[in-house]
């Protein structure tokens, strides 16, 4: 690699360092090293902010955008309330039947909508339960992105890593259903015992505030049917836009918009009501670190360290299928796996060309997607959650998650390599 690869490798780990060690914002680090990355030309305006593979992810930061002003006219009805009743009193008040339930609820529409969609959605749910129950609300938001970006894996529309591999593989929304999703299942359930073991043993069910919650009546939580039934329609066209993105092609970012705009348009709520609910620190955070990657892809440390990782197994798909199985998943869990999946397809796509097996594709796509779960940073969906978290006044910081997902990415991935072995290889 060039001097200006290493440069850029060493503005790179100094922000993740300060990101990781909290010495100062994360947005400030994201920002900083964005700033040196252009200053020594590792990236260019051009490539930071218009290149679809090296640039700032305008689609992410968008969908976000009009997920968030959406959900900041849902909150207005309260919908959020009324769900929080609803699921305590399903689990009878009882904190890990609680989690297991948003879970399932959490992982089944990440297969449907995106996982960051998922999240937003969720979140509000899970404080307003956990004040209800005196319980707190990190482990359930923490245990509820590792599950979104689980059930996201099922799906060719559950995690945009899927969409890029779907789109160079020639692969269809039934290929990922049935190679992606039966194994996902089972993620599920070995993943909700290992909530049990990391969190579950340590709530405390509260008879008290149990009984409390089932005399209450969740249907007087709405405070306005029209806007209800109005946020609703809106939100049921667009997570169907969402399902129906192969067919249709407009890309999520723009549903999203268009329902923001209708939904503020049409009802009576505010401008800035709606644009309460926006997290504009993670924006901005999303900005930086895209920029931040995009000049490691610019600079071929990204494509040098991927080639070098395969080429290393070349002529041995059982090898080449688990180390690119292995590589996604550590190097998805520090660098946002949109533009790794966007660096290696092109690479996977030739290496199965060659003969490697399309098990290769499955592989890059439960690396990318799972490993995205080790770190706070590794997903787009723990990096909302972390903002959501700090703005209801619960931070979590980058520790707290990270120490939990190494062992959810170390566990999911380990079970993903025989599965692939036995399906594929054997």
């Amino acid at each position: 690699m060039s001097v200006l690869s290493w440069v850029s490798v060493a503005v790179f780990l100094a922000a993740y360092t300060l990101i990781a060690t909290e010495k100062v914002h994360r947005v400030a680090a994201a920002l900083g090293g964005a700033g040196i990355m252009l200053l020594i030309h590792a990236t260019g305006g051009e490539a930071a902010f218009f290149s679809p593979h090296t640039g700032v992810d305008w689609n992410v930061v968008f969908l976000l955008l009009g997920m968030m002003v959406i959900v900041g006219v849902l909150k207005e009805t309260g919908v959020f309330e009324y769900l929080a009743i609803w699921a305590a009193k399903r689990a009878r008040g009882r904190p890990f039947r609680l989690m297991v339930l948003l879970l399932l609820i959490t992982a089944s529409a990440s297969a449907l909508l995106d996982n960051v969609t998922t999240v937003l959605l969720v979140a509000p749910v899970t404080f307003l339960v956990c004040a209800r129950l005196a319980l707190p609300a990190a482990p359930f938001l923490i245990a509820e992105a590792m599950a979104s970006n689980i059930g996201g894996a099922a799906t060719l529309v559950g995690d945009p890593p899927n969409i890029i591999i779907a789109s160079r593989g020639g692969l269809t929304f039934n290929d990922f259903l049935l190679h992606m999703a039966p194994m996902v299942v089972v993620l599920m359930v070995v993943f909700i015992g290992l909530c049990w073991v990391m969190f579950g043993r340590r709530f405390r069910h509260d008879p008290g505030r149990a009984a409390e919650i089932m005399a209450l009546d969740e249907r007087e939580a709405i405070r306005d049917r029209r806007l209800l039934w109005q946020s609703l329609a809106v939100l049921a066209l667009v997570i169907a836009a969402f399902v129906l993105h192969p067919v249709l092609h407009y890309e999520p970012s723009v549903v999203a918009l268009l329902g923001a705009g209708v939904l503020v348009a049409v009802t009576r709520v505010t401008t800035e009501q709606a644009i309460a609910e926006v997290e504009w620190p993670t924006l901005v955070f999303f900005a930086g670190l895209f920029v931040m990657v995009g000049a490691l892809v610019e600079t071929g440390v990204i494509g040098a360290l991927s080639r070098a990782a395969v080429s290393a197994t070349a002529g041995r798909p059982e090898l080449t299928t688990m180390g690119l199985l292995g590589v996604s998943g550590a190097l998805s869990a520090v660098v946002d796996n949109i533009p790794y999946v966007a660096t290696m397809s092109p690479i996977v796509e030739q290496l199965v060309h060659a003969g490697g097996g399309r098990a290769l594709w499955w592989a890059l796509a439960f690396g990318a997607d799972l490993g995205g779960n080790a770190t706070a940073v590794g997903a787009a969906a723990n990096v909302v959650v972390l903002g959501i978290a700090a703005r209801n006044g619960t931070p979590i910081s980058f520790w707290q998650f990270t120490k939990y997902g190494l062992v959810v990415t170390v566990v999911t991935v380990g079970l993903v390599a025989p599965y692939l072995w036995l399906r594929y290889l054997g």
